[in-house]
């Protein structure tokens, strides 16, 4: 394997950006510093002007995901090939067992179809029911297998929904074995009534779709994971907050001390409800996702959010359906297979909408696109650093390249871009993934297989005692 010298740039870590040429040999950070020479069988990245900045990590996709009757276009090489493309050289998918499904089979058989995987890739475990089994198979994943952290479905109903009881009793074992609960926060219960009641007003298009999700049903959600781990004495992690309530309720647990930790969507950041009323059908559709887009407002308290660090990572829940199969809901929104791409997009639509508006420096962005998801899921600074030692997982950006988005130049396989039309500036030149160069001005060149599972070590043997004492420091209120 030869070097990589990416030299003349500027390093923007998480804390600091300073000028520095980076060498990557046998897949890791040789040194990072001026004036570098140049070894003889090192290819040479000219980065003057441009940034040099870890990898970005997506910590929510659905690659391959089997879902509401239909598998997405994207598997785990296309999605990762695609990522790659745009600077994103790590994922966090997610295994999702059926209810009764061993969690140990379903991991298995996830492990499996990410053989083929481009980048680096790493599981969060959906926990769908509960019993002593999937208790003891949960212990299995977090001390053997490197999962450390497990998530919870609260929408979904008759179908991968938790109860409170499988919440309680998954996240006090999470505790106990040093993993960090994550919650899919949307009260499934509500949001199965709205379905009902919306569809009995004869409204069967997309427009249906954020009218049986509005922004309480995910506040409450929100809020009753938040108090359960409170009460349990456990951090959480909330994925995909989308509105106001929800980004209140993370802020106030925050001020109370309460250890909660929140994830963005790019999509969420930049498009609107307003998407769901487009006449045409299929454009529509394309946008349902759950939670789904909010009215406008909304935006700006999600980046405040990521501004004041009450919410810490950008995610994309790239989960991708062509129209046919978004097709299969055409005459009853609540059949419309929910998800939308972007692993792609990702990182180019948070620089252009959050670094050129001046709503976040350099350095914050590498904390939301990777540092931050790096050291919640314990990784740092394997990935999400540009420091010796760590992980070649880079990506050279360029501040004044520019490019439209568009589903016709898109690597991933959807055949519908919720970006489209959108003129970013700010874009990777050069993505170097394990210190081998995969994306050279346009070109792709991901490597079928060549990705590793990422092991995530728990959080230490006092973990759960750590957790305990601060619980018991916690002021008792006082009625009034």
């Amino acid at each position: 394997m030869s070097a990589v010298l990416i030299r003349g740039g500027t390093v923007v870590n998480a804390d600091r950006a300073f000028r520095a040429d980076v060498l990557c040999r046998e897949g890791r950070i040789a040194a990072v510093a001026e004036g570098l020479d140049t070894p003889a069988d090192a290819t040479v990245v000219e980065a003057g002007g441009q940034y040099v900045m870890p990898g970005g990590i997506d910590p929510h996709t659905h690659m391959q995901l089997p879902f509401m009757g239909t598998v997405t276009m994207d598997d785990f090489f296309t999605g990762t090939a695609a990522g790659l493309a745009g600077g994103t050289t790590t994922i966090i998918d997610f295994v999702i067992p059926d209810p009764q499904e061993s969690i140990l089979d379903a991991y298995k058989k996830w492990r499996g179809w990410a053989e083929k995987s481009a980048s680096d890739y790493s599981f969060h475990v959906a926990i769908t029911w509960w019993s002593e089994q999937v208790r003891q198979d949960m212990g299995t994943l977090v001390q053997q297998e490197g999962i450390n952290s497990f998530k919870h479905f609260m929408a979904y109903k008759n179908a991968i929904m938790c109860d409170d009881e499988t919440l309680v009793n998954s996240f006090k074992r999470a505790l106990e074995l040093g993993a960090m609960p994550t919650v899919h926060a949307e009260n499934g219960e509500l949001v199965f009534l709205l379905q009902q009641e919306v569809a009995a007003r004869g409204i069967t298009g997309p427009e249906g779709h954020p009218l049986s999700r509005p922004p309480m049903v995910e506040a409450e959600a929100a809020n009753r994971a938040i108090a359960i781990a409170d009460v349990l004495g456990v951090p959480i992690y909330v994925v995909h907050v989308s509105c106001a309530e929800s980004a209140e309720a993370l802020a106030r647990a925050r001020a109370r001390g309460q250890r909660v930790y929140g994830e963005v969507l790019a999509g969420h950041l930049v498009l609107d409800d307003s998407v769901y009323r487009h006449p045409d059908f299929a454009t529509a559709a394309a946008h349902v996702m759950s939670p789904p887009f909010r009215p406008k407002g909304h935006q700006e308290m999600l980046w405040r959010g990521l501004q004041s660090g009450n919410l810490h990572t950008t995610a994309t829940d790239h989960c991708t359906f062509c129209a046919a199969q978004k097709a299969a809901g055409r005459d009853d929104f609540a059949r419309i297979p929910n998800g939308c791409g972007g692993v792609e997009e990702r990182l180019a639509v948070i620089w252009d909408a959050g670094v050129n508006s001046g709503r976040l420096t350099p350095s914050e962005f590498v904390a939301i696109t990777s540092a931050n998801t790096a050291k919640l899921f314990n990784i740092y600074p394997q990935k999400g650093s540009v420091s010796v030692g760590a992980d070649a997982d880079l990506v050279v950006w360029d501040p004044t390249g520019s490019k439209t988005i568009s589903a016709q130049t898109q690597f991933s396989k959807g055949d519908f871009n919720i970006f489209e039309g959108r003129t970013v500036r700010g874009v990777p030149s050069h993505t170097v993934s394990q210190g081998e160069l995969v994306f050279v001005q346009g070109d792709l060149q991901a490597v079928r297989g060549k990705g590793r599972y990422i092991k995530r070590p728990a959080f230490g043997p006092d973990f759960a005692a750590v957790q305990q004492r601060a619980r018991t420091l916690q002021p008792t209120a006082v009625a009034r």
